[in-house]
């Protein structure tokens, strides 16, 4: 893939025009897929600002808002990366209280927060009306490959050797997921976006091509 080096500013002006170019009127589910140490909430924030700048309201969630209760993730055992890939998001419960109810016709009424992760019990928080035109937008991790239904897929790359440098100890067992994800989901190739971060300071917009300053994966 070869890689358009980008400014992080110039990158969210970019994502926020594709964003506000959506046709007026519709609901926009734009997903900020990534690995932890590849920050898709902090991209997520920086979007929320120009984008509502933009005249598109924004609501912010995010998929580990969404996880299944400790119960259900820790059956297994608490280090088993497949049971980590597999089951530790509630897709049902994202599809049905933040998604699906911005189908055409759907309702507009979402549910920022299902799961309270710390202290594994329901966050208790209230809906939101999502106005016409308005944006719901969710950072997370291993979120293609899942039937969600997203109007805009942006994935954060990261090469193998960066996700381990950046993977704190703790969480290291996880590796192997995102190793899973790249083989059986391909979001390289299935994302609509796919932004390389192994510097943060410094990403780079990949396309599909070769050439000398292709970045090989």
């Amino acid at each position: 893939m070869r890689g358009r080096p980008i400014s992080p500013e110039r990158l969210v002006e970019e994502l926020c025009e594709r964003i506000a170019a959506a046709p007026g009127g519709q609901w926009l589910r734009v997903a900020i897929d990534g690995a932890p140490a590849a920050e898709p909430g902090a991209l997520a924030d920086a979007l929320v600002g120009p984008v509502r700048a933009r005249g598109r309201e924004v609501v912010r969630v995010s998929a580990w808002d969404f996880l299944r209760p400790a119960s259900l993730r820790y059956e297994f055992g608490r280090y088993d990366p497949d049971v980590f890939y597999d089951d530790w998001l509630d897709t049902g419960g994202l599809l049905r209280e933040a998604l699906a109810p911005l189908d055409p016709g759907g309702t507009g009424k979402v549910l920022p927060r299902l799961w309270d992760r710390d202290r594994d019990r329901a966050a208790r928080a209230r809906y939101v009306d999502v106005p016409d035109g308005g944006v719901l937008l969710l950072d997370g991790a291993l979120l293609l490959g899942r039937q969600l239904p997203f109007d805009l897929t942006v994935h954060l790359a990261l090469s193998p050797a960066a996700l381990a440098r950046r993977t704190g100890g703790d969480e290291a067992w996880t590796l192997p997921a995102y190793a899973r994800y790249e083989e059986e989901a391909a979001p390289l190739r299935t994302a609509d976006v796919v932004v390389k971060v192994d510097d943060p300071r410094h990403p780079a917009l990949l396309t599909e091509g070769g050439g000398s300053d292709s970045w090989t994966y």
